[in-house]
């Protein structure tokens, strides 16, 4: 990793993707790709101290910055290739980037899911005009039936991330970065397999130099699903066996070869955050920002949001942070944003044991009312293995203004000689 101290890094000398290879990049990905938002997020900077701007990559066409890539990797495949088609897998983003992509370029696309992958992005991803199969019980058997396909057929297979196309690509959102925002000193954003960070990070720190400066880069991955801070650490690539999160758009359990010799490289820290801090800040950014960002678009905000960068020891006064992606399933988003409000104290659910008496459920509404918090559901329950005679248990479901809101009520109840017991 590069040093974070005031002088200007030297960059290796040998690094697989130029500058040069990402500004032919943006030239070639025009036809499909826009250039994305740079939203000032007042709200985050209030948390910071810094001055933070969001990179909209979530209002890129097919919701993520996927489509840059795989647009640059299927424009050069030589044209007596090109009968034969491409193909990929993917459990959503690279899926649709790929398929939009393909459509452009009037190129034959099948793209492999696994059978559990989200309804919505399936259908968007035929929506785009590839064949879409429906094939093994994760992304990992999915890639091995594409690679089978394209062994079989001639089709050109379009890796997400271990390519240097497909990274020149993803590194036109750090020249995007640098021209809408030109005195950032810090960026963050996500990491899967690396493609984009690794891109971005070429870009970035080349124009930097240039500008006789450094740039800090912060990569994020959520911490059950980190095969990047294990590999920086062996100095190469380690794989996981078991990825557990939210973020399913950066669950990648084997760093790719190329991403990795640039990231160690370019990339200044990489941090995790867990999934509470995920869904907080996806709860953040629909409210306060008003975007709708899938979980692995939304890390980057989580590590601002639970103070990574104080941690590291830094105080940037201008950050970017980039939403990656906003790909998400409907019935994902309902469950993320009670976990979200849940992480953040905005949601309480509590069991109260009581005498079967009149006045009791009323007295304890009472104490609810007058602390000032909002009942969305009573369950009341007369039967159970622990109650006694005469006694009852309800179960509230209320809503509350965070913490300390929660732990006002808590205590009302049992000044008042309630037992409550949080149940979520």
């Amino acid at each position: 990793m590069t040093s974070t101290d005031s002088s200007v890094p030297v960059l290796p000398a040998e690094v697989p993707v130029s500058f040069d290879d990402i500004l032919a990049a943006r030239d070639v990905i025009s036809a499909v790709a826009v250039e994305t938002g740079m939203e000032h997020s007042r709200a985050l900077g209030r948390m910071t101290g810094a001055t933070v701007h969001l990179k909209c990559e979530n209002l890129q066409r097919a919701g993520s910055f996927k489509v840059r890539g795989a647009y640059n990797r299927m424009y050069h495949i030589p044209e007596e290739d090109k009968g034969n088609g491409v193909v990929a897998a993917s459990a959503g983003n690279h899926a649709q980037g790929v398929a939009l992509a393909a459509s452009k370029l009037g190129l034959r696309a099948t793209i492999f899911m696994p059978l559990g992958a989200a309804l919505p992005k399936v259908q968007a991803t035929k929506d785009h005009g590839a064949e879409v199969v429906l094939l093994g019980n994760n992304v990992d058997e999915a890639l091995a039936a594409a690679k089978d396909h394209a062994t079989k057929t001639g089709a050109t297979f379009i890796h997400p991330f271990d390519d240097e196309k497909v990274v020149a690509g993803q590194g036109t959102v750090g020249l995007e970065i640098l021209e809408q925002q030109p005195d950032v000193d810090t960026v963050i954003t996500s990491i899967g397999g690396g493609g984009l960070l690794a891109g971005t990070a070429i870009a970035i720190k080349e124009l930097a130099r240039r500008q006789g400066r450094d740039i800090t880069i912060i990569g994020v991955q959520a911490e059950d699903a980190a095969a990047y801070p294990a590999s920086l650490a062996a100095d190469g690539v380690v794989s996981l066996e078991q990825l557990t999160t939210i973020a399913d758009g950066i669950a990648v359990g084997r760093p790719g070869n190329l991403p990795f010799s640039i990231i160690k490289d370019l990339v200044d820290h990489v941090v995790t955050v867990s999934e509470d801090q995920i869904a907080n800040a996806l709860v953040f950014l629909l409210e306060r920002s008003k975007m709708v960002v899938e979980p692995a678009g939304a890390v980057s905000v989580a590590a601002l949001m639970s103070g990574k960068l104080k941690d590291l020891g830094l105080a940037p006064k201008s950050v970017v942070a980039l939403l990656s992606g906003g790909n998400i399933d409907p019935l994902l988003m309902l469950k993320v944003v009670q976990s979200g409000l849940l992480a953040a104290g905005r949601y309480l659910t509590v069991r109260i044991p009581l005498r079967d008496r009149p006045g009791e459920l009323k007295n304890v509404s009472r104490i609810i009312a007058e602390a000032e918090a909002n009942v969305i559901g009573v369950d009341h329950t007369s039967i159970g293995p622990s109650l006694g005679m005469g006694e009852v248990y309800i179960t509230i479901n209320m809503e509350t203004r965070g913490h300390y809101h929660s732990d006002h009520l808590l205590e009302k109840l049992r000044e008042s000689g309630y037992e409550p017991e949080i149940t979520h």
